[in-house]
Formats: structure tokens, C-alpha cells, sequence
């Protein structure tokens, strides 16, 4: 019997699960979208590695229950993003590794997911691996992009000149003068 071939971009994640598949391959970084966008405009031009990737479905046997749809997922790749330091860009390695279990609807999913430490989905009649790997490829993005040591020195700007501050007369020695000056002029009378 033939295998049966599976579609990245409409996956049927049950039978995929069922037959144990593995799809595994290399997409252009342009042809995620969302994640080509991070690149830093001096960077567009720099050629980058593609998003190397791979999945596994498995289906695991639980005694006296229905069995669980499991999906391995890794994906890698290194993207050029921009220094919070120094505004140059700076080649970031991103490596995804997760495995996902499948349920029969959003409620199970949600309920599963707060109760246990696994990542829980909805089982959908097709999934689009791409978009599945470009969203865990955004969540592994650093927060804050940088050098270990930027390459280049960072410039601090010039210090103003310090300016004296405008001195002001106390408005509360007026006060005090006219005080003085009411009990000086009490006594002279």
C-alpha cells in the first residue's frame, strides 16, 4: 500500500497523527511574511538563511481512554533584527521545538490548557504548517535584540554646558521683610 502524501499547507492532523507522518523541508524566510517584516530596513538587502523545518504526528495510546493526537513541531532559522544598542543589525539564531496536543474543540482546549502544562489546540479539518511554525518563529523572537559587544563603539552625545539655574528670589522672603519691618515699626512708635 502506498503511503498517503500529506499537504504542509492543508494538513488533516488526525490522519496524519494515525499514520505517524513526517513532513519535513526548507521555506525561503520571504515566504513568511510576518517574520520577513522583522528584518531592519539596512538589512533587506542581506541574503538570510532559510527556515528549516519538520513535523511529526503521533498518536498516543491511553489505557481506557480514546488515544491523544500529538503533533511534533521544529523549526530554525537565523534572522538579521536591529540592536537596541547600537541600531545596527544583529543576526539572531531562532530554534523551535514543541509538540502540541490536538483536542476535539475550543472548550477541551481550553479547559485542558489551564489545568495541564502541555500546549493545547483545537483538532481543525486543516491545518497550514507555515503559519503554525512563522507564529511559534515570532514567539521565540528575543524582546530585546543586541551584540554581546557591539561592533562598532557607541556614540554618546556631547554633554550640554551646564547652565547655572536662573536664581529666583524667594517669595517667601518678602514675607519676611515685611515682618520684620511691622515689628521694627511697632516699637519706633
Amino acid at each position: 500500500m502506498k503511503p498517503r502524501a500529506f499537504d504542509p499547507s492543508r494538513l488533516d492532523v488526525a490522519a496524519f497523527a494515525q499514520a505517524a507522518g513526517v513532513l519535513s523541508g526548507e521555506w525561503p524566510l520571504a515566504d513568511l511574511d510576518r517574520l520577513a517584516a522583522c528584518r531592519p530596513a539596512q538589512a533587506q538587502d542581506e541574503p538570510v538563511q532559510p527556515v528549516v523545518w519538520s513535523v511529526e504526528g503521533e498518536l498516543r495510546k491511553k489505557p481506557g481512554a480514546q488515544p491523544e493526537t500529538w503533533l511534533h513541531v521544529r523549526a530554525s532559522t537565523s534572522i538579521p533584527l536591529e540592536c537596541q544598542r547600537c541600531l545596527q543589525p544583529v543576526v539572531e539564531a531562532l530554534d523551535v521545538e514543541r509538540s502540541l496536543r490536538f483536542v476535539a474543540d475550543e472548550a477541551a482546549a481550553a479547559e485542558l490548557d489551564a489545568e495541564s502544562e502541555d500546549d493545547v489546540l483545537a483538532l481543525t479539518r486543516t491545518l497550514d504548517v507555515k503559519l503554525l511554525l512563522e507564529d511559534e518563529l515570532l514567539l521565540a523572537l528575543p524582546i530585546v535584540p543586541r551584540h554581546d559587544a557591539c561592533p562598532q563603539p557607541l556614540q554618546a552625545e556631547p554633554a550640554e554646558p551646564q547652565q547655572q539655574p536662573e536664581t529666583r528670589p524667594n517669595p517667601f522672603a518678602a514675607l519676611q521683610a515685611l515682618k520684620r519691618g511691622s515689628s521694627d515699626g511697632g516699637n519706633s512708635q
